[in-house]
Order: structure tokens, then sequence, then C-alpha cells
């Protein structure tokens, strides 16, 4: 999964985030959209784009990487994006603080939602060569902006509420792209296993099950005493609205 870059943003307004090589960054005002905007520069600009919303209450950003396999196998990078993200949620956590996945697209901190992550590639890609390009997208909120009662929404949740105290949008980004570089050199050392088992540890427990990714990103059930095994595809998944997001405000529901 490569993140070689092929050329140089210039970003005259964009502030100054300590991102690792070959990350190159393009930062959008508030009311700009990083998913779709990666998506619509993936082409021309190139693996290691990174997009990056500049606002305090949301940490909305998106990465373009270039896969070096079939694009039916190289979407299970959704899954290296989601580890990384919720690696580095765990790095700046307070102690024994939850953090898991609804699969396929959503994460929960203590049981709150708090954002999730998309996957776009190009379309009409042939599912057998590599596409030009994939853009991983996701939102994390940082602060609740809601005038609600509390406890008026208690599935939701945000990171500041959650005691991640001092925890910037930019910060957090950072410490992604790290955690993504991690997590693409443990696929390309160990295999795609190394990023499936940390994926599935931040799922919630199903007794007496199994859970395992095939090689199209598909979830396998595998359940005691019965010979069948689940599959949960994951492409309708991916090609269907996310769970987790609110269209009337770009963010996380509530």
């Amino acid at each position: 999964m490569a993140l070689e870059s092929r050329t140089r943003l210039r970003t005259p307004f964009a502030p100054v985030l300590d991102l690792p090589p070959p990350f190159r960054l393009r930062t959008l005002r508030e009311v700009g959209d990083a998913f779709k905007h990666a998506a619509a520069i993936a082409g021309d600009e190139g693996a290691g784009t990174l997009v990056f919303v500049g606002r305090f209450d949301l940490a909305e950003f998106a990465v373009v990487l270039e896969p070096e396999e079939p694009l039916r196998t190289a979407r299970r990078a959704f899954y290296a994006g989601l580890t990384a993200l919720a690696d580095a949620l765990a790095v700046h956590a307070p102690p024994e603080k939850p953090i898991m996945f609804e699969w396929p697209d959503a994460i929960r901190i203590d049981g709150g939602l708090v954002g999730g992550a998309r996957l776009a590639w190009p379309s009409g890609a042939d599912e057998t060569k590599p596409a030009d390009w994939l853009v991983f997208g996701a939102s994390i909120r940082m602060v609740a902006m809601t005038d609600a009662e509390p406890g008026l929404h208690p599935l939701a949740a945000a990171l500041e509420e959650e005691g991640f105290d001092g925890l910037g949008s930019g910060r957090l980004v950072e410490s992604f792209s790290r955690h993504l570089m991690v997590a693409i050199d443990a696929w390309q050392e160990q295999g795609f296993g190394a990023v499936a088992k940390n994926y599935i540890a931040r799922l919630p427990a199903e007794k007496g099950a199994r859970r395992d990714i095939d090689e199209n990103g598909d979830l396998l059930v595998r359940r005691v005493g019965k010979a069948e095994v689940e599959r949960r595809p994951l492409l309708p998944m991916l090609a269907a609205a996310p769970s987790w997001l609110d269209p009337a405000t770009g963010g996380p529901r509530l």
C-alpha cells in the first residue's frame, strides 16, 4: 500500500502539523469536506496527500493511498485506517477507557459514538486490478456542540467529555498519520493478519464466536457447534451511507 508522493502541495493558510514523510498537508476551511475533496484530487495529487479541515469541534481528515494489489483485496486498507485511528486515540485516552468498533465503520468510546470512517475508490474501477487510488476518510467528534440537555443523547459522545483533555484535532491527525504507517508496515511485513487481529480485538465480544476477515474484506463469523460460516459483506456497507454519519451536519450522528 504505497504512500510515496508524486507532487508537493501548497497550503498558505494551513496550520503547522507535524506529519511524517511522505504525508503532505492540504488544509480546508471549516466549511470544507475532507473526504469529498480528497477523492476529487486523489488522481492528480497522489499518495500521501492528507486533507484536513481546520475546526476545533471535529477532527475531519482524509488520506490518499495508492494500492499495489487488486481493488477487491485492497479495500482492506479500510481496516488499517481504522486500527491506526483507534491506536492514535488509545495513546491519548484515560486509563482503561474502552475504544471499540461497531462493524464496519463506527468508533465508540465507552459505548458512546464519537465518529467513524469511510472509503472511496475510482468509479468503475476494475476489481481485478489495482485502483489508481483509495481515499480513507474519518471524522471524530472532539467537542459536543449542542444545547441539548445532558443525557438526551446517551449513545453519542465527544472526546472532551470522555476525558481526552488537551487533545486537539491537529494532534490527533498527527498521531493517526504515524500509526497508519505502522499498520501498513505490519501488513507488508507480516501479512494482513496482523491488521485483522488488531481490528477484531476492538469488536464487541460475541460469545462462542470466532471472527476473521476474508481476503475481500468481508467479516467471517464462525460459531461453536455450527459448520456454516456467517459472512458479513464489506463492499455493500462501504457503498452505502456510513452508519455513523449525520448527512445534515456532516459529522457523527447524535
